[in-house]
């Protein structure tokens, strides 16, 4: 492979054009921080500016910031952003003070601040620039960033821009039709996979059927009653879900071999495994002799938090979360090191994001599955740094089904400022389209 060519920082234009996309949306009320190596911009942090409490003494917050990008070990300086409409003001609950403490700070770790801006809705300036014939007040426009070389060579790399996170449209609704069908075969093959949930031939089964959905190329799939109905089922069966999640990142040995040690398998009263037959993705037949009792509730697993590049807790201080250890054997990662980003040293991002996508679809129908895949793609943007897109995912889980514990787990350890071991490491990283910036 071909290394990536490189974009050019021109200016500090260029440098903020950078900021929405990389984290996908444009930021408000927030610090973005992102350190130097050298020449070249290394990780990415996004904070929600502290309130008026916290800014009368800076000291707390901008620890936690130069905790956050210690993470980066090569580091020797730091640029910064203020995303607010206050930048321009100064006195009580304006942002010279934080942005003092934030320099002293960092200058002690070793990453001192080499520039810094503040940017509002309609213009930015330098902060530290007091000269009218170069920083005139207000400020410049900030159509100057969106249109800056970057962000224009961004766009047409295939980046984009979108809302952010809390403001995302409504998905397309499913037709009514397809919807109550898929619910109808939903419940219907639940009434016979709940029977073999401890079954080591129907997790190979779930297992055989999610690889071969996301082997597929997303715009080959066409909709199918049977398919996305098994898929759905599948999700309500907690060992099945966290051995998806798994398998996505570190392939189908981590998924079998951690689910053997967990004591998943059982007996299986001698019930043959069921799955939908490949004649039957479009309108297979559904499994004989099953009542139609509706699916009951579950909860999953999983983790999150916001920026690419900061310093994660682990498991252990996580209430529950000895749930998801697992030692996992020699050259196999274990479950605990997967969904805490802490091995295969690079996860399967191409899977990760056949997965989501899948997910988001499974999503639509609503009940305790899609909880599952809301919660699923939480993990899944906590695992690339995207920690209010994780939030949002997880919160929206909660929105389903009050009370689902993964959701609450992960939501949790996002707020309490948990890092993917993956996003925090540059060479495991998911890149949106892997270009360095120099």
């Amino acid at each position: 492979m071909t290394p990536p060519e490189r974009l050019t920082v021109r200016g500090p234009e260029d440098i903020l054009g950078f900021i929405p996309h990389s984290l996908g949306y444009w930021p408000a009320n927030s610090l973005v921080a992102m350190t130097l190596q050298g020449k070249r911009l290394g990780a990415t942090l996004r904070l929600d500016l502290p309130g008026p409490g916290a800014l009368a003494d800076a000291g707390a917050f901008a620890g936690t910031v130069c905790g956050y990008l210690e993470a980066d070990e090569h580091a020797d300086g730091t640029l910064l952003a203020l995303f607010s409409n206050n930048g321009w003001l100064s006195g009580p609950g304006c942002h010279g003070g934080l942005l003092s403490g934030l320099q002293a700070a960092l200058c002690g770790a070793g990453m001192p601040v080499k520039e810094a801006w503040y940017v509002g809705d309609r213009y930015w300036r330098h902060a530290w620039c007091a000269y009218p014939s170069c920083c005139p007040v207000p400020g410049r426009p900030v159509q100057q960033i969106r249109d800056s070389l970057l962000s224009t060579e961004m766009v047409y790399r295939g980046s984009s821009v979108g809302p952010p996170p809390e403001a995302r449209p409504a998905p397309v609704p499913v037709p009514a039709a397809h919807r109550a069908a898929v619910l109808e075969a939903e419940a219907v093959w639940w009434a016979q996979l709940e029977l073999r949930r401890s079954s080591r031939p129907q997790f190979e089964a779930v297992l055989r059927q999610w690889e071969a959905m996301l082997a597929r190329p997303a715009h080959l799939v066409q909709p199918s009653v049977h398919r996305e109905a098994f898929l759905r089922a599948t999700l309500l069966v907690p060992a099945w879900r966290d051995a998806l999640l798994v398998m996505a990142a570190a392939g189908k040995s981590a998924a079998s071999a951690g689910a053997e040690e967990f004591g998943t398998f059982g007996g299986d009263a001698g019930l043959r495994p069921l799955e939908p037959a490949a004649d039957d993705a479009q309108q297979g037949s559904v499994p004989a002799g099953a009542d139609t009792t509706g699916a009951p509730s579950h909860a999953m697993q999983a983790v999150d938090m916001q920026a690419v590049d900061i310093k994660g807790i682990g498991m252990s201080d996580v209430p529950g979360g000895s749930l998801l250890m697992s030692a996992g054997g020699q050259g196999t990662p274990g479950y605990g090191d997967v969904l805490m980003g802490n091995g295969p040293a690079v996860p399967q991002w191409q899977t990760m994001e056949a997965l989501d996508a899948v997910l988001g679809q499974l999503a639509l129908l609503g009940g305790a599955p899609a909880a599952a895949a809301l919660t699923g793609r939480g993990w899944i943007a906590w695992s690339r740094g995207r920690g209010s897109y994780a939030a949002a995912y997880l919160s929206e889980a909660l929105e389903v089904e009050p009370g689902y514990r993964l959701a609450e787990l992960l939501l949790e350890m996002v707020r309490r400022g948990a890092v993917c071991g993956w996003a925090s490491r540059k060479e495991a990283a998911w890149q949106k389209f892997r270009p360095d910036v120099a």
